[in-house]
């Protein structure tokens, strides 16, 4: 039995559309909009990325742009959390911290508000899926220049051979699907 069985959520898999050779030839697209379509199978995925941290203190999740905002708030509101979006450069209309990452062919940037995030805050960061792990270890240091905790990082889907959860050292890190 897969860990995906094991932990029941092997039944969100069938909301998971796979795209060949999209944007780019060679690559297999996991589509998330079916699932976020049917709201049974969203709330399922809303309520397994909260169990698997109901055992820790959140005060504030932050979601990633743009499927982390959709993930990321409707934790929030469920566990009674604030709210912190990360956006690309030019999106967030105050006073910003930044922090560049590599891609796999160049780099990007994130955003964050320079005053979302108080010293000591447990951090919870959402996010649909964790790939190579570039965009999640840099909203990991915006919060932590913040003086945020890390509380975790939960994802609905995981491409595990990208190796993303390598870059987020020893944080812990919950993703409901496995793809490989």
């Amino acid at each position: 039995m897969g860990a995906d069985a094991a932990t029941g959520h092997e039944a969100l898999r069938s909301y998971v559309r796979d795209i060949a050779d999209y944007p780019s030839e060679g690559v297999m697209f996991r589509d998330i909009t079916p699932l976020l379509g049917s709201s049974g199978a969203f709330t399922r995925a809303v309520d397994g990325i909260v169990a698997e941290f109901d055992d820790v203190i959140v005060d504030r999740v932050v979601g990633v742009e743009s499927r982390g905002f959709i993930f990321g708030a409707s934790v929030a509101y469920r566990i009674g959390a604030g709210f912190v979006p990360v956006r690309k450069p030019g999106k967030l209309p105050w006073a910003v911290v930044r922090e560049e990452y590599e891609l796999e062919y160049g780099t990007d940037k994130l955003e964050i508000h320079r005053d979302a995030i108080h010293q000591g805050e447990r951090i919870l960061i959402v996010d649909d899926v964790l790939a190579t792990g570039g965009t999640a270890a840099a909203t990991a240091t915006l919060v932590e220049t913040l003086g945020g905790v890390i509380a975790g990082l939960g994802f609905l889907l995981e491409i595990d051979g990208l190796g993303g959860r390598s870059r987020l050292g020893e944080r812990r890190v919950r993703s409901l699907l496995h793809y490989d």
